[in-house]
């Protein structure tokens, strides 16, 4: 069933991007969506009416539609890995803190203009360093009888609640309001100003931390079951558990740098796709990122639709859509943490 549903969702996900492209405040048909692609991919020539819609198709949405897959790919499977990591089934991309430390970071160059000199990479740059500070601050902290799964929520949470106490005082002490009204958008989520230089990157090192969980899918699973029950099966759970928190605190620093904070995705794709595939690993981080970039295209098409000209931030609409499905999954009774 796994490979079908992988199939399926590779198609779901080629119409996603299209559909993606073409819609928007301006609309552009998906015969010429398709030929503005073909064209941009082959070299091939365009008609002098049609330079409009090629710059809105090749350089304004492709780009973040596929930073969108890429994103929604990576919040889906660093979800399955913590969840499995720390053994909780509330446990998200952000529950380390590193989005709260990387919030820091963002939200200092929208209110006081720091890395000005960088230009348009001043505020992912900036997350990103704040973000590997953060993750430097909860090892530190939590490496103690290697890295236990209480520690790091505990530790995470903690840290978590003060870096974003540092992020509201500098949006509350800005004397500009609108850069801190931008700060305040980028904190719950945003794919706006996307260009092609964003997505190399993000999607090399999602690439790079997909693969590699998915080579450590067995030991998730041993992992998922408890530590002593891991050790009887051969597996090094402090190793691992190390690994795999530099591996998805990594990624989960690069995501917050691109798209800020998307909530809900982390927490809610993993469930869903247990639900459809059980608990296995090896199933669960196949199908994850195929479910998660289909997922977060379609809420990029809706934050750019439903209140056009304007945007809303991609946290508010995944969060309307993910509190009815957690409060669904909760009052089946046939679901548990793991699958059924």
């Amino acid at each position: 069933m796994t490979p079908r549903i992988c199939a399926a969702l590779g198609a779901v996900l080629v119409l996603s991007i299209v559909c993606g492209v073409a819609l928007g405040p301006v609309s552009v048909p998906f015969g010429d969506v398709l030929r503005l692609l073909k064209a941009g991919l082959t070299g091939g020539t365009i008609g002098a009416h049609e330079v409009g819609h090629y710059r809105i198709v090749w350089d304004i949405r492709l780009p973040r539609v596929l930073l969108a897959a890429v994103v929604g790919a990576g919040l889906a499977v660093v979800g399955v890995a913590i969840q499995a990591m720390v053994r909780n089934a509330l446990a998200d991309p952000y529950v380390l803190g590193i989005s709260s430390g990387a919030s820091v970071g963002a939200t200092a160059v929208a209110t006081t203009g720091l890395f000005a000199s960088l230009g348009v990479y001043a505020l992912s740059t900036a997350a990103f360093l704040s973000a590997l500070a953060a993750m430097a601050l909860v090892y530190l902290a939590a490496r103690k009888n290697g890295l236990s799964p209480l520690r790091l929520v505990l530790t995470g949470t903690a840290c978590a609640y003060g870096f974003s106490a540092i992020a509201m005082l500098l949006v509350f002490q800005s004397p500009r309001g609108e850069a801190a009204r931008a700060a305040m958008f980028w904190l719950l989520g945003s794919l706006g100003g996307v260009t092609w230089t964003s997505l190399p990157v993000a999607a090399a090192t999602i690439t790079a931390g997909v693969l590699y969980l998915q080579t450590q899918a067995k030991r998730l699973n041993a992992m998922s079951m408890g530590d002593e029950t891991a050790t009887t099966l051969g597996v090094d759970v402090t190793s691992l558990r190390k690994a795999l928190f530099v591996v998805t605190a990594a990624m989960t620093g690069v995501l917050v740098a691109v798209s800020g904070a998307v909530g809900f995705v982390g927490l809610m794709l993993p469930h869903l796709v247990r639900l459809a595939v059980g608990a296995d690993h090896r199933k669960v981080l196949a199908v994850a990122p195929l479910a998660g970039a289909c997922f977060l295209i379609w809420v990029d098409v809706a934050a750019r639709l439903l209140a056009a000209p304007e945007e809303l931030p991609l946290g508010v609409i995944t969060a309307a859509l993910g509190v009815p499905c957690f409060v669904f999954l909760m009052r089946g009774r046939g679901y548990v943490f793991g699958g059924r």
